[in-house]
């Protein structure tokens, strides 16, 4: 049964990954991920047209490992304007919860 659970966060994390680069793709935003990790860190993750990356921690070479890991708890996610300049970011929004970011997701059928 554990084996099961496990697959199906790792799953849901990855699935919630792929929609969110599948969002930056359309939309040509940036987004800045704050997740809370098992151990109670915080690490932000980038994702920009298509792809993940971790700024706090080392990113996994393999794609096919999420770069949000199934154990972490996203706590808020900024929208941004692309091309990402982080001297001026420029926001579009800031500090969505999880389920605001799903209602954007809904509309664009991701």
């Amino acid at each position: 049964m554990l084996g099961h659970y496990f697959l199906y966060d790792y799953t849901m994390s990855k699935l919630i990954g792929l929609r969110l680069e599948q969002y930056t793709i359309q939309r040509q935003e940036v987004l800045m991920v704050e997740v809370k990790t098992a151990k109670g860190e915080l690490e932000t993750v980038a994702i920009y047209n298509g792809f993940s990356s971790s700024l706090t921690n080392p990113t996994p070479y393999n794609p096919d490992i999420p770069v949000i890991a199934s154990d972490s708890k996203i706590v808020a996610i900024d929208r941004l304007v692309s091309p990402y300049n982080p001297n001026e970011p420029q926001y579009i929004e800031r500090g969505l919860s999880v389920a605001e970011m799903e209602q954007l997701l809904e509309t664009m059928k991701l």
